[in-house]
């Protein structure tokens, strides 16, 4: 696939995640939703579900299939014949979604084989957008709800990541909702090897972003995730010179699995 087509489709996926931002936000601010459990007792709110319908409304004309975590879900005797996919989660961070504490996104990641190649996360409270491509780069656009579909414009008015830091410690971010031992024996470990190391807690995929920009140095995940948690992210983290790596092969996370469920991993700059 050239450039010129996945600037095309990278261009759809940023008016996919906008359009589903203005969904989230409309049940977010609103008094109340109903919260459902899904058959693996994660949860499940309309807000999920509006953002799912809109992003495929767009992501279904371009011809590419479209495995979205609120869609279903083919077999892999299917998938695995897909040179290209869409990976979509319409709404990562329900838990932070429900507690209402503005860490949510919304993740369309482009992949290549298994590979994650272009990737769109927005971040509806924060209006925050960060989309990448594996040539172009990997970019920030803050206090975005609309644009134009120029994305070479975009691209212009756009922070490149990552961004330029001047500290001394090691920030280790990990999740808000999935502290567990084994986390807290890894940031013991770095806590004997350097000075100084600073934990940050988030939610979502916001994780990933603040690796992409160099607001933290490492992301270690021992928890589970689906694909749909990280494509997007891995992409962004990618382009911006990160890695994400199987914590027993060190080889990078793949996608289009026959089991849709992440390895443990750790993302870190370089």
């Amino acid at each position: 696939m050239n450039l010129s087509k996945r600037k095309e489709l990278l261009s759809a996926a940023i008016t996919a995640s906008l359009i589903a931002g203005k969904e989230i936000l409309e049940v977010y601010n609103s008094q109340d939703f109903e919260i459902q459990t899904k058959s693996d007792n994660s949860p499940l709110t309309i807000a999920d579900q509006r953002a799912h319908q809109a992003i495929v409304s767009i992501l279904d004309e371009l011809g590419i299939p479209v495995l979205s975590e609120e869609g279903e879900h083919l077999g892999y005797d299917i998938r695995k014949n897909w040179d290209y996919l869409w990976i979509v989660d319409p709404l990562d961070g329900t838990k932070e979604f429900i507690k209402r504490n503005d860490e949510f996104t919304v993740n369309i990641a482009l992949i290549e084989k298994e590979t994650s190649i272009a990737g769109v996360i927005y971040v509806p409270v924060y209006k925050q957008l960060y989309f990448s491509d594996k040539e172009l780069g990997a970019f920030r656009m803050d206090d975005i709800v609309e644009w134009s579909g120029d994305l070479d414009q975009l691209i212009g008015e756009s922070k490149i990541l990552p961004l330029s830091q001047n500290r001394n410690s090691i920030r280790v971010v990990a999740s808000r909702s999935h502290m567990n031992q084994e986390t807290k024996d890894f940031i013991s470990k770095l806590q004997k090897e350097h000075d100084e190391v600073e934990l940050i807690s988030k939610g979502s995929s916001l994780k990933l972003c603040m690796i992409a920009e160099g607001e933290a140095e490492v992301y270690p995940r021992y928890a589970p995730t689906m694909e749909w948690d990280i494509a997007a992210g891995h992409a962004i983290v990618s382009a911006s010179g990160g890695k994400i790596l199987h914590l027993n092969s060190n080889e990078e996370i793949a996608y289009n699995k026959e089991d849709l469920l992440n390895p443990w991993f750790i993302c870190k700059i370089g």
